[in-house]
């Protein structure tokens, strides 16, 4: 038997290290699953304001029609400006719209740029679908360009018939454009272009 009160204590601390290295295992396993099932519950549910994405227009258009309103920013010291070229439409329900968003990098070198969204009140994100997003694809914009860039969608006449989006006649459609590491071929062709050096700090890049 052993009675050495030191071993009890190490063997205690061992089983200790190990049921919290086990927790801290499961939790990160648990995290990393959540996100790709978050995304994707999200964009089924319209939870938290995400919209859904259809391959072609709706079937059937109503008389009834909803506001929609744009909105625009860009994360901190990202060198971009960015804005809706138009502040608001009135679309019949069903019916496809096109809007078109305006961006300009304003610095001297390429910028790459990836677009999230959300539409609110987060009851309509559900019956909010875009056909055709720029938010779909990476953004580069070269030093100076300006690029408008479009958006197609409709709201699903469901929306009428739902029990909180009977109420909903205006929506809130926003983009934020966070800046993104430059394609490698993009890269590249700034450096044959003299834009950047192979020491120099690229932006829209990472390590």
């Amino acid at each position: 038997m052993n009675l050495n009160p030191f071993n009890r204590i190490e063997d205690g601390t061992r089983r200790t290290a190990a049921q919290a290295v086990t927790v801290v295992v499961l939790m990160g396993g648990l995290a990393w699953a959540s996100v790709p099932f978050y995304d994707w519950f999200c964009r089924v549910t319209g939870f938290g304001g995400v919209t859904g994405v259809a391959e072609a227009g709706s079937d059937e258009i109503l008389d009834q029609t909803v506001t929609v309103r744009f909105d625009a920013s860009v994360e901190r010291d990202m060198p971009w400006r960015f804005k809706p070229a138009q502040r608001e439409m009135e679309v019949r329900i069903g019916e496809t719209a096109l809007a078109f968003y305006e961006a300009t990098n304003t610095s001297d070198v390429p910028v790459a740029g990836s677009a999230s969204y959300n539409v609110a009140p987060y009851d309509a994100g559900g019956f909010f679908e875009k056909i055709d997003c720029f938010c779909f694809e990476m953004q580069v914009l070269q030093p100076g360009q300006t690029v408008q860039m479009p958006v197609s969608f409709f709201v699903a006449p469901a929306l009428v018939a739902d029990r909180e989006g009977q109420y909903v006649h205006t929506i809130t459609l926003g983009y934020t454009f966070h800046e993104a590491p430059l394609p490698d071929e993009e890269q590249q062709a700034a450096l044959d272009a003299g834009l950047i050096t192979a020491t120099a700090p690229v932006v829209g890049t990472q390590n």
